[in-house]
C-alpha cells in the first residue's frame, strides 16, 4: 500500500476535502510509474484499462480496505492517461466507466470568481447537477455551494446512499464543492450528503436541483430541461419589441392543482391542462395568465408560497418538458404567461436551504433578521453576494428555460422593512438607524436591472402593500426597478365599498375615488387576487349585499370598474363564473354553477365582452399611466351615488365615457356632459339581459346636445340602469 495509514483513514472515514488528490491515476513520485486508487461500492474486482493507448496492459487494483479502497501501480511511464474501471461486483455483475476522478473541475476560475461576487447571472448552468459530455465521456457533473461543510458527496441509488464513495472537491476558496460522475444520466435521483460545520453528516436537496420527487420524497432528479422544442420564437421577437406599459393586460390567476381537475384526488398536468386552459382564455378574452408559484413546494397547503426548490418545476402536474408545453402553447394562441415567484423567504425543512452546511448560510443567523415570525419561514440573507446570486439567477432562469413573460413577487413589503410584522426590540436597525432593509432593496434593484436588461419585455411586478415610493421608477431615479405594482389600497378601499348596502354607500363615495389621488405615482396593477377570496373573506359574490339579482348586478359593476379604471388588471380564478364559495385548493371551480340560471353565466358574458372591449379600446390601456388618458366627468353626485369619468387615447380616436350607478334605483333623464359633438353608442351595459340583468338602457346610444354640463360643451341625458356600469363610445357624426 502507498496510501498512508493516515490518508487511507481520510478516504474511508470520507474526511478528505480534496479526494481528487488520493482517489484516480497519478504519477509515482519517483516517475518510475502511476498509481491508480478507486473508492467502489458493491466492488469485488477492479481492472484498470487504457481507453486511447490499447497497447498498455491492464492494471489489477488490490482491496487495501474492507469498505472498497482499491490501489495498483504500474510500472513505466509516469504519464498519466485515459483510463475505464472495469468493476466486478460481488453477485459477478461486470460495469465499465471512465474514473469520475480522472476529470479536472468542470467549473474554471471566472466561473468562480463571478458566484462569489454575486454577478453569474447564468450560474443555473453551473451549479447543480448538469448533464455533460467531457472528453467524449457522458454524465453529470455536480456542483454545490457549502463554504462551511466539512464534507460533501453525491449520493443516491447509485451508490446506496452512502457518502464514502462520491465525495466532492473543494474548489478553492469559493466554498464551491464539484464532482463530474460519467455515466449518470436523466432521471438518476440524488442528494447531497454534507457533512456540516458540526461535523453532522446531513443529507440535503440540491438548491439547483432543475427536478424533485413527488412528495412527500424529497430527492433531487437529474434533468435535462434545454431538450425541449419550443416554437414560440414569433411570440418572444414581439415581445422584445413591445411596451407592457402601453399593451393591454388583463390577467387570469390560476392555482393548478385546482382550476380543473380529474377527480377529487387527481389534478390535471401541464400537457393535460394545455388544451382547455388555451380554449377557456380565448374564449373569455384575458391577455395574460398568472400561475400562483409553480416552483417545487412540499407542503401543499402553502399553494407553493413556501419553495423548497427554486429552480424545479413542480413534480406534482408533471416534468419541467411538460410545463414548457404549457406555455409553448399558451405563446401560440397569444397568451403571455406570468408566475408568482417568492425570493423573500424560505421554510425552514432541515433537508432543504435550511442551515444548509451547519451554519445560516442562505439566511441571517440572528433570527431578528433571519426568521419570519408570521409565517414560521426563514429570511434570505440578501447581503451575502452569492445568495443574491442564487436569486437573481433564479429570476433569469425562469425568463431563459421556461420563457415566462412575467414574475410577480411576492411579499415585498416584508424585504423592504426590517421590522415587518415586528414589535419593538424584536428587530435589528439597518446601519444609520433605520428600519428600510438597505441590502433587500439592492437586491430588488439589481434584479430588477438584470431581468430588463437580459430579456426585454418582461414585466416584473411587486406585490407591496405598503406606501413605500418609487417602486416602478428606475434605480437611477432612486426606484426599486419593477414594471408594476399590486394596487393594495384600490383593492381594500373598492372591495371595502362595494360589500356596503347601497342605502349607505352615498358615505363613503370617496373609496372609490381615493385611488385617483396618487394614481400617477405608480405603474398600478388592480388586483382582486387569491388573497381576497380566502380565511374566511367570502368569495368575491359572497361580499355583495342584497338578493341574488343584486348580488350579481354589483359584481358586474365591481368588474367593470376595474376594467375601465386606469391599471392593468388581475382576476381570480372563479371570479369570472361568479363562484359562490370561497376558493378551496384540493378541490376544481363550481363549473356546475354555469347550468344554474342565468346569473353565473351571464357573469363569465359579461367577462368575455369586458375583455373584448378592453382590448379593442386603446383608450383603456395605452394612456393607463398618462395624466390625459383619465379625468372624472363628475365624482361629486353622492346624493346619488353616481359616477362618471373618461378614459381616451393619445390621439383621442379611443373616447369613452364611462358611467356607474352604485345604487338598485332605475334613473331616467340623468344629464351627463360630453366632451364631444355626435353619436355615443352604448359599447357595454352591465344591465343587459344576456348578463342577467334588466335589460334597461338607452337604445344603442345617445346623440350629444350642445348643452352644457360639468364643463363640457355637450351633453346628453341617459338612462341608468339600476345597480349598473353603462359604458359610451364616441363615434362621430352617425350618418
Amino acid at each position: 500500500m502507498i496510501l498512508t495509514p493516515s490518508e487511507l483513514e481520510s478516504l474511508v472515514q470520507a474526511q478528505h476535502r480534496h479526494p481528487h488528490q488520493l482517489l484516480g491515476m497519478h504519477p509515482l513520485g519517483d516517475g518510475s510509474g502511476v498509481v491508480v486508487r478507486a473508492y467502489l461500492h458493491n466492488a469485488a474486482k477492479v481492472e484498470v484499462v487504457a481507453v486511447m493507448e490499447k497497447s498498455r496492459p491492464k492494471i489489477v487494483l488490490e482491496r487495501i480496505h474492507e469498505s472498497g479502497v482499491f490501489e495498483g501501480v504500474a510500472k513505466g511511464s509516469g504519464k498519466v492517461y485515459a483510463y475505464d474501471l472495469v468493476v466486478t461486483d460481488f453477485q459477478g455483475n461486470t460495469r465499465r466507466n471512465r474514473d469520475g476522478y480522472s476529470f479536472l473541475p468542470t467549473l474554471g476560475e471566472t466561473d468562480l470568481h463571478l458566484f462569489n461576487e454575486g454577478n453569474d447571472r447564468r450560474a443555473y448552468e453551473k451549479l447543480g447537477a448538469q448533464l455533460r459530455t467531457v472528453d467524449g465521456v457522458a454524465g453529470t457533473s455536480f456542483a454545490v455551494w457549502a463554504p462551511n461543510a466539512q464534507r460533501v458527496s453525491v449520493v443516491g441509488e447509485f451508490n446506496n446512499w452512502d457518502g464514502r464513495y462520491h465525495t466532492m472537491r473543494l474548489l478553492g476558496s469559493s466554498g464551491v464543492w464539484e464532482l463530474f460522475v460519467p455515466g449518470l444520466g436523466e432521471g438518476t435521483l440524488y442528494k447531497f450528503e454534507v457533512k456540516n460545520a458540526q461535523g453532522v453528516p446531513v443529507l440535503k436537496t440540491d438548491p439547483y436541483g432543475f427536478l424533485f420527487e413527488p412528495a412527500p420524497k424529497t430527492a433531487s432528479v437529474v434533468w435535462n430541461n434545454t431538450k425541449f422544442q419550443w416554437t414560440d420564437k414569433k411570440w418572444m421577437e414581439a415581445r422584445a419589441k413591445k411596451n407592457p406599459l402601453r399593451s393591454p393586460m388583463s390577467i387570469y390567476e390560476v392555482h393548478l392543482g385546482s382550476w380543473r381537475k380529474k377527480n377529487a384526488f387527481e389534478s390535471l398536468s401541464y400537457r393535460e391542462l394545455a388544451g382547455p386552459l388555451v380554449d377557456y382564455l380565448k374564449q373569455t378574452g384575458f391577455t395574460h395568465v398568472e400561475f400562483l408559484p409553480i416552483a417545487e413546494h412540499a407542503f401543499y397547503p402553502s399553494w407553493g408560497y413556501q419553495v423548497t426548490g427554486f429552480y424545479g418545476v413542480t413534480n406534482r402536474f408533471g416534468t419541467p418538458d411538460e410545463f414548457q408545453f404549457l406555455v409553448n402553447a399558451l405563446h401560440e394562441a397569444g397568451i403571455g404567461v406570468i408566475i408568482d415567484w417568492v425570493p423573500a423567504h424560505f421554510p425552514r425543512d432541515e433537508w432543504a436551504l435550511a442551515h444548509f452546511d451547519g451554519t445560516a448560510l442562505y439566511e441571517h443567523e440572528d433570527p431578528r433578521k433571519g426568521a419570519h415570525q408570521d409565517w414560521g419561514t426563514l429570511i434570505f440573507n440578501f447581503g451575502r453576494h452569492e445568495v443574491r446570486n442564487f436569486l437573481a439567477a433564479n429570476a433569469l432562469f425562469w425568463c431563459e428555460r421556461f420563457h415566462i413573460d412575467g414574475l410577480r413577487v411576492d411579499a415585498v413589503a416584508s424585504m423592504l422593512y426590517l421590522d415587518y410584522s415586528r414589535k419593538e426590540g424584536e428587530w435589528i436597525p439597518n446601519q444609520f438607524g433605520g428600519r428600510e432593509n438597505l441590502e433587500a432593496v439592492e437586491f430588488l434593484r439589481h434584479f430588477n436591472h438584470v431581468v430588463h436588461t437580459e430579456h426585454p419585455g418582461v414585466v416584473t411586478i411587486a406585490e407591496e402593500s405598503t406606501a413605500w415610493g418609487l417602486v416602478t421608477r428606475p434605480p437611477y431615479l432612486g426606484g426599486l426597478g419593477f414594471s408594476l405594482k399590486w394596487n393594495m389600497g384600490w383593492m381594500h378601499d373598492t372591495l371595502g365599498y362595494f360589500k356596503r348596502d347601497p342605502v349607505y354607500r352615498k358615505y363613503h363615495q370617496n373609496d372609490l375615488t381615493f385611488a385617483m389621488l396618487y394614481h400617477h405615482n405608480e405603474n398600478f396593477v388592480l388586483p382582486l387576487s387569491h388573497d381576497e377570496v380566502v380565511h374566511g373573506k367570502s368569495s368575491l359574490l359572497g361580499r355583495m349585499p342584497g338578493d341574488d339579482w343584486q348580488r350579481f348586478a354589483n359584481l358586474r359593476v365591481l368588474f367593470g370598474y376595474q376594467w375601465m379604471f386606469p391599471g392593468k388588471k388581475l382576476l381570480i380564478m372563479g371570479g369570472e363564473i361568479g363562484q359562490s364559495r370561497e376558493w378551496n385548493a384540493n378541490a376544481e371551480l363550481d363549473w356546475w354553477l354555469l347550468n344554474e340560471g342565468p346569473y353565473h353565466r351571464g357573469t363569465q358574458k359579461f367577462i368575455e365582452d369586458l375583455n373584448r372591449l378592453y382590448q379593442a379600446e386603446p383608450a383603456l390601456w395605452e394612456t393607463d399611466y398618462d395624466m390625459e388618458g383619465f379625468y372624472w366627468m363628475d365624482c361629486s353626485d353622492h346624493e346619488h351615488s353616481v359616477l362618471s369619468f373618461v378614459r381616451q387615447s393619445s390621439d383621442r380616436k379611443s373616447l369613452l365615457l364611462v358611467v356607474l350607478n352604485l345604487t338598485p334605483v332605475l334613473r331616467h333623464s340623468y344629464r351627463i356632459g360630453l366632451p364631444e359633438s355626435g353619436f355615443w353608442k352604448e359599447a357595454l351595459n352591465s344591465d343587459a339581459s344576456a348578463y342577467g340583468g334588466s335589460n334597461q338602457g338607452n337604445l344603442g346610444g345617445v346623440h350629444a346636445e350642445p348643452q352644457r354640463m360639468h364643463n363640457q360643451p355637450n351633453s346628453a341625458s341617459l338612462t341608468l340602469p339600476p345597480m349598473s356600469l353603462v359604458v359610451l363610445k364616441h363615434e362621430g357624426v352617425r350618418k
